[in-house]
């Protein structure tokens, strides 16, 4: 494999899609799987080995407050007695020099915290949200040519 360096790919082209609408002002994205494993001893052996028994997805997106609708939007459906929203993230990579585009759908997911009051005078206001998920589906990976 040769170094190609103009193959790595840049997170500047990266996009994040809620519900088939763009975030226009996400400018940070991370989704991540849990492997949550049990340890099994067994006899004749001193190794302790590992039994895959669920997995968790969990992660976080950032971006500017431009609107209020992560309050709006994103919190308990008809007030704290209603169920959390649930909502799908689609993240895509597209860098125009790479071997191609990544689309990673997040299904399920939940907001697990939104930001009320977060701001500084003399600075741009930035909102975290992090979320936890259940499900995703790589939908264009990206494979060396």
């Amino acid at each position: 494999m040769s170094q190609e360096v103009e193959r790595i790919i840049s997170g500047s082209f990266g996009e994040l899609w809620e519900d088939g609408e763009w975030q226009e002002n996400i400018n940070s994205v991370n989704a991540e799987v849990a492997i949550n494993k049990s340890a099994l001893n067994l006899s004749g052996t001193r190794w302790t080995h590992q039994k895959v028994i669920s997995l968790s997805g969990a992660g976080t997106i950032s971006g500017f407050k431009v609107t209020s609708k992560m309050i709006q939007a994103n919190l308990w459906t008809a007030g704290p007695k209603g169920t959390p929203t649930k909502t799908e993230l689609i993240s895509k990579l597209a860098d125009p020099e790479a071997f191609g585009h990544e689309r990673v759908r997040l299904k399920n997911v939940k907001w697990d915290r939104v930001q009320l009051a977060n701001w500084t005078a003399g600075q741009e206001v930035t909102e975290e949200t992090p979320f936890t998920f259940a499900e995703f589906e790589l939908l264009d990976p990206i494979e060396e040519e």
